[in-house]
């Protein structure tokens, strides 16, 4: 039994270079470094502390990655996922049922449409109103979106997740 909700920060990478010799190899830009590290920034700020990551095995994800988890002082060596490139919200959701439930907080990095709206069916409407309408506004680059889930990771589902917060790291934006 979970004494105390899971936690589950959902993130979308920062932004890349428009080009890359594939997709799925485009790095990121300098500015989506910066906030890649603002957006980890704030995460330590608001206390989050990651105990696994699932994070889409692309080039700008990985750095997105790397970028957030040292500017939040983490330690968590990433999980690196090929599907979750591609998935849908189906399928992510799907790998965070797998999670060990001795994992307190899941981090997901991933990318656009698929993490935004996972975010957006995951959400049960009862979070902070002016994080909930943000989140219901767009999920922009470097958007993080933390969740807590009543139940194991094995029962995760759409509609039944908290959102607690809700953030875009913006180098050199505090109110973001």
């Amino acid at each position: 039994m979970v004494s105390t909700p899971h936690r589950l920060v959902v993130a979308r990478h920062s932004k890349a270079e428009p080009y890359g010799p594939t997709d799925f190899e485009r790095e990121l830009a300098a500015r989506g470094r910066a906030d890649a590290a603002a957006a980890g920034e704030w995460l330590a700020g608001q206390g989050v502390r990651a105990d696994a990551a699932l994070v889409s095995a692309a080039a700008r994800t990985v750095e997105t990655w790397e970028v957030l988890s040292e500017a939040a002082g983490w330690s968590v060596d990433a999980q690196l996922d090929h599907a979750l490139y591609g998935a849908d919200e189906d399928g992510v959701l799907d790998l965070v049922r797998l999670t060990d439930e001795e994992v307190g907080t899941l981090v997901i990095v991933g990318h656009n449409p698929t993490v935004g709206m996972l975010a957006q069916l995951l959400d049960d409407g009862d979070g902070p109103p002016d994080a909930v309408d943000r989140l219901m506004r767009g999920f922009p680059t470097s958007a993080t979106a933390v969740f807590e889930l009543p139940a194991t990771w094995a029962r995760a589902a759409m509609g039944r997740a908290r959102l607690t917060m809700f953030n875009v790291g913006r180098a050199g934006d505090a109110d973001s």
